[in-house]
């Protein structure tokens, strides 16, 4: 007899994401439908795939999300010829909160971002180290399976780096987040390698704002615009129009307005990287 693995076989199903749930529901059905094709209890497929039987059911009625490695053990085990295994298209969106499968879709249209960060390094741009420390930091906190989807979520979207054609994409960061040693040196020196490798893609610009600016337009928040191929935008800001996403044009201008000041008072690129340079050498 086989060791039972005593992990989970995937993500907790958020309750309120009701077209999350009806996906992860339907892939449950069809596991459930070659099992007993294939005649077996799900005591028994769970024991080919390394589970227990409760976590088998668990998928099966839709109250689990499968991990790929899951899935490719169960088409194994009930010989469904990779029509099993080809559902890890169906949960690759869904294992992600619904909140950042929205963001990541509206990132993936952009054709221009430009995102000012007050007390954090943006998301795009965190390691996965940098963005677990960042997750487990939380009060009241994460639960441990809700920590590893939001890094994995976190670290999906950063393919928008690989896009072609690429985008332009602008970001600002205040220097204290750059100076604060989150997760220890190693994570740290990783942090800044990964911004000075992606600050110097072609198509992006990293601007640090220095502490010794005192007053811009960013102090009461994040800011973020996103513009479209067809010409439509959409923006957010913490300290205007409640915080709410917003694509009326005279409030993005607004936005607009205040993150080019920002990036105004901001050190140019170049020395932008050369100051990240300087806190690498230092740690």
């Amino acid at each position: 007899m086989s060791v039972v693995e005593t992990d989970e076989p995937g993500w907790e199903v958020d309750p309120d994401d009701e077209s999350g749930a009806a996906v992860v529901a339907a892939v449950g059905r069809q596991i459930r439908k070659w099992r007993e094709a294939k005649g077996l209890r799900a005591a028994e497929l769970g024991e080919l795939v390394g589970y227990g039987e409760d976590l088998i059911r668990k998928v099966e009625r839709g109250a689990r999300i499968p991990r790929p490695e899951f899935l490719d053990k169960v088409d194994e085990a009930v010989g469904a010829s990779g029509l099993v295994a080809v559902m890890k298209q169906d949960v690759m969106e869904v294992r992600y909160p619904k909140k950042v499968r929205d963001l990541a879709r509206m990132e993936a249209r952009a054709v221009e971002m430009g995102v000012y960060e007050c007390n954090s390094i943006n998301g795009l741009l965190q390691t996965p180290g940098h963005a677990q420390v960042a997750f487990e930091s939380r009060q009241p906190p994460y639960s441990q399976d809700e920590v590893e989807r939001m890094v994995a979520a976190r670290v999906a979207r950063q393919s928008i780096f690989e896009r072609m054609p690429a985008p332009a994409l602008s970001f600002v960061l205040e220097e204290g987040p750059l100076r604060r040693p989150l997760g220890g040196t190693m994570v740290w020196r990783q942090q800044l390698e990964r911004l000075l490798e992606v600050g110097r893609l072609r198509n992006v610009t990293l601007q640090v704002m220095p502490t010794r600016c005192d007053v811009h337009p960013g102090l009461d928040g994040r800011i973020e615009v996103l513009k479209f191929e067809d010409g439509t935008a959409v923006g957010r800001s913490d300290g205007a129009f409640n915080g709410r996403p917003i694509s009326d044009p005279k409030q993005l201008r607004i936005l607009e307005l205040r993150y080019g000041t920002i990036r105004a008072q901001a050190l140019p690129p170049r020395e932008s990287l050369a100051f990240i340079e300087h806190l690498l050498g230092e740690t």
